[in-house]
């Protein structure tokens, strides 16, 4: 059977990078770190560990094995919140990790909702991408993760379950007196030579794919993280930029709008729930998501 403490031990290892660190932050020996380490490989009959001039690594079997331990202490922290629900009269919790425009635009209404319907729940609210939600919600740090992808395959971490929500369509976002303005549809060909504006590093790294598939070299203004102050500088004149539908402004004043037509890239929006963890008040939350995207108005920008 595999003891538990070595795969805490394992799961340090492979967080610092080092049997030294590791050993610091468990306050063991680094010897005794090291023996655990073997102990665990005797167990399960293959290395989980190997070591390389950027330090020490896991293998495919330790990666296994550290998602099990994240499992593992998601379902002891679920348990004791249970133990203290049945044994204390606190109000129930539910933890809601979200991405900024999902956060803007979709949950609010959401938990507008669903507190009609659970008005005793405390709510916690964690922003954040969803390369660190995902994982959030494996700890047992969050219920529930508001996530996107963009084209490709949805994510399928191990332990959980994905359920999209919705497809969320590019748009060419421009200054109101653009060259373009007026146009209902725009393909990233035809704005070779503007200047771009960037709310989020993935959406550049993109363009820059789908921009040296048209034969041209994106013109950077700014490389930032969020599309709302990207917005502010297309209306200020420094560039343009492509925003997800969900991300479009609310104010159109000084812009237009056009969807971006094919090829480029569409961002899809979807929950990530932990596997067998999910109680009553996540299925109200996941019932109340799937009513407000079925439901959402078109922004502004997006009619203008």
């Amino acid at each position: 059977m595999i003891d538990t403490r070595r795969l805490q031990i394992l799961t340090e290892v492979a967080r610092h990078g080092s049997f030294n660190r590791a050993a610091a932050e468990l306050r063991l020996t680094p010897s005794a770190v090291s023996q655990q380490i073997a102990a665990l490989e005797r167990t399960v009959g293959t290395p989980v560990v190997r070591r390389s001039t950027r330090g020490v690594e896991l293998t495919e079997a330790g990666r296994v094995l550290t998602e099990t331990a994240a499992t593992i202490a998601a379902e002891l922290l679920t348990a004791e919140r249970e133990i203290e629900r049945l044994t204390t009269t606190r109000p129930e919790r539910l933890t809601v990790a979200t991405f900024t425009s999902g956060g803007q635009r979709i949950l609010p209404h959401a938990l507008t909702r669903f507190t009609g319907d659970h008005p005793g729940v405390e709510l916690t609210v964690i922003e954040s991408e969803p390369e660190d939600s995902i994982p959030v919600v494996r700890a047992g740090a969050a219920d529930l993760a508001l996530v996107y992808h963009f084209d490709g395959q949805p994510p399928s971490p191990s332990g959980l379950d994905y359920e999209p929500l919705l497809d969320d369509p590019m748009w060419i976002v421009l200054p109101a007196g653009h060259r373009f303005a007026g146009r209902t549809g725009l393909t990233i060909a035809e704005l070779a030579g503007d200047r771009w504006v960037h709310g989020c590093l993935s959406v550049g790294e993109m363009l820059d794919h789908y921009a040296a598939m048209a034969g041209f070299e994106v013109l950077t203004a700014c490389r930032g993280t969020d599309y709302q102050f990207a917005q502010s500088l297309v209306r200020a004149g420094v560039g343009i930029a492509m925003i997800p539908e969900v991300a479009l402004t609310a104010d159109p004043a000084g812009l237009t709008a056009a969807r971006l037509v094919p090829p480029g890239p569409c961002r899809h929006v979807g929950v990530v729930t932990a596997r067998r963890r999910t109680g009553p008040l996540v299925t109200g939350l996941l019932r109340t998501l799937r009513a407000t995207v079925s439901a959402l108005p078109a922004t502004p920008l997006a009619t203008a």
